[in-house]
């Protein structure tokens, strides 16, 4: 993997002063996602910023779980993720687990009872949200607030040892209800959930909110550079009072950078969630998923998309950033490492029929014309072959250079042909031209006697192998298909608020799947295999459904693009 720097950014900065000061010795980062799906492109850049930035000032990343919500949460995630950080190209220092820590968390928690900074509340989760106020009005203190300690440790410690059942009682922090910060509102820390946790099996029966256990995580790991996306900045007053009440040892900071918000692409986990579960999507590895896994499935590099989010930066902002320069990074990836070769999406057969039948003959051809070091390989021509469909017209438009009745195009690396005739069937549609070619201009022997406007790709008939072709569109319609807002009721991490109707913004155009042809050079293709298919774009073999005799490819990126690619420093 290439040691690309980050740019300079405000948390580099940050980083540089805190080492210079000799406020931190080593710098110590963590990527800590929680296992309740798997990761996508907005993932992507946190990873990179937590890895990267350790990396360059000699320090470590720790990979940690944040699974304090086991209703939500399966080994299934905690595999896939992994997998996902090693194939982007990174490695953990160690890895870690929130559960490893619920012992600590809960002696952490006693001592807020004890210092009266915490306090068992009766009240439901609606009934805590009617009493929290909102933006312009102070919230509300419940009714059991003013709790003794002693009394409150006597709950909490029967909560954890599974008196009540799951919402009868919460432990709430004892901060300032009139605080013009919500989150400041004496949020959650406990919950009860009688669920059966991954790692820790059936030993808690009450688990620490995020929001509360985050901090101390970062604490308990001497996490000395907390990153996070800026919808969290909200929440540091939080953070920062949790490791200070709690009385830790080591003093984490929080700093907030703009997530990587990418057009038309929707990366709230319970959304994507939703859309495996109802199966509007082939799972979470769906090519148009923009997971890790779909877009690695999709033929996505790790290379482009340390690219992509090395380009959107760090900052501040929240900001849009086109989808078209994340294709930009991949055709830049792949346009030198991959072979060019020919394929027919939409096949029509064509008989040239002044070729002598039985004859064929083969055409060196060069596999990526960019790069020599590829070498060729051979391309068998014979009397019959098969084009794309649309390269043929029975009544041309204007400009239309390609086959029509009378007209003379020049076959890619072979021949020109002219049509002389076509075949419809009972219904009408072409299936079939008649043409003659040229002997004389035999691609490479120097033919100067005339010239042709259009140049069409194919693949010889007899030995052609069937493939099957998946081209893929934005799967959500919407320019900013995400809203993401904080929970204010301290009952989950921060969500995405819900918009019911995100499922009709899905686009019943996002897959086309075709049946054609490639070249008999791809026969023996495997998975991840990929390929640039001459005037469609870059294809890779799916992993999911090719299989010997049966290839399948995936579009992973057309050609051509208005884009203009920034100017990377």
């Amino acid at each position: 993997m290439e040691n690309r720097s980050t740019p300079s950014n405000f948390i580099k900065n940050v980083i540089t002063e805190d080492l210079r000061s000799g406020k931190v010795k080593e710098v110590v980062t963590r990527f800590p996602p929680e296992p309740n799906g798997y990761l996508h492109i907005g993932h992507a850049k946190a990873i990179w910023i937590n890895f990267t930035l350790a990396d360059e000032f000699g320090g470590k990343t720790n990979l940690r779980f944040d699974d304090t919500n086991p209703a939500k949460e399966d080994t299934e995630y905690v595999n896939s993720i992994q997998e996902d950080v090693k194939w982007l190209g990174y490695e953990w220092d160690e890895l870690r687990f929130a559960s490893d820590y619920f012992d600590e968390m809960y002696k952490r928690a006693e001592l807020l009872v004890t210092k009266g900074k915490a306090y068992v509340d009766d009240l439901s989760a609606d009934e805590i949200r009617q009493l929290r106020g909102t933006l312009t009005q102070p919230g509300q203190n419940s009714p059991h607030r003013e709790r003794s300690i002693e009394e409150n440790l006597d709950l909490f410690r029967r909560m954890q040892a599974g008196d009540f059942k799951d919402g009868e009682k919460v432990l709430r922090a004892k901060i300032d209800m009139s605080s013009p910060n919500i989150n400041l509102r004496d949020p959650v820390l406990y919950r009860i959930s009688h669920t059966h946790h991954h790692n820790t099996g059936d030993k808690w029966c009450i688990y620490p909110m995020y929001a509360f256990a985050h901090p101390l995580e970062d604490a308990i790991e001497s996490v000395t550079h907390s990153l996070c996306s800026l919808e969290f900045e909200d929440q540091r007053p939080f953070y920062d009072w949790v490791v200070a009440e709690c009385e830790m040892p080591s003093v984490p900071h929080q700093y907030e950078f703009g997530r990587l918000n990418v057009a038309q692409t929707m990366t709230s986990k319970r959304k994507l969630k939703l859309l495996v579960d109802e199966g509007h999507v082939d799972g979470w590895d769906d090519p148009r998923m923009p997971t890790i896994s779909g877009l690695r499935r999709r033929g996505y590099t790790p290379e482009a998309i340390r690219s992509f989010v090395y380009e959107a930066g760090i900052s501040k902002s929240q900001g849009l950033v086109d989808l078209q320069m994340l294709e930009h990074f991949i055709r830049e990836d792949l346009k030198l490492t991959v072979p060019r070769t020919m394929a027919v999406l939409r096949p029509l057969k064509v008989v040239i029929t002044n070729y002598p039948e039985g004859q064929t003959e083969m055409f060196e051809v060069e596999n990526n014309i960019e790069n020599e070091e590829m070498g060729n390989r051979q391309v068998l021509f014979s009397r019959e072959l098969y084009i794309e469909r649309d390269d043929f017209m029975e009544n041309p438009a204007h400009k239309y250079f390609r086959l029509f009745p009378g007209n003379e195009v020049r076959l890619k690396n072979a021949y020109f042909i002219k049509c002389n005739e076509f075949i419809k069937d009972e219904h009408g549609e072409v299936v079939e031209l008649h043409c003659t070619y040229d002997p004389e201009t035999k691609s490479g022997s120097g033919f100067t006697g005339r010239k042709v406007k259009g140049t069409l790709h194919w693949v010889e008939a007899s030995q052609a192998v069937p493939a099957e072709f998946r081209l893929y569109e934005p799967l959500i319609s919407a320019e900013a298909p995400d809203e993401v807002v904080v929970d204010l009721e301290g009952l989950d991490a921060p969500v995405e608020k819900a918009e019911p109707s995100f499922l009709d913004q899905i686009n019943p155009k996002s897959i086309e799947i075709l049946q054609g042809f490639v070249e008999p050079a791809l026969r023996e293709s495997v998975a991840q295999d990929k390929y640039q298919f001459f005037r469609h774009g870059y294809f890779n073999v799916d992993s999911k459904y090719s299989a010997p005799g049966h290839l399948v490819f995936n579009l992973v990126v057309p050609l051509k693009s208005s884009f203009q690619p920034p100017k990377q420093g």
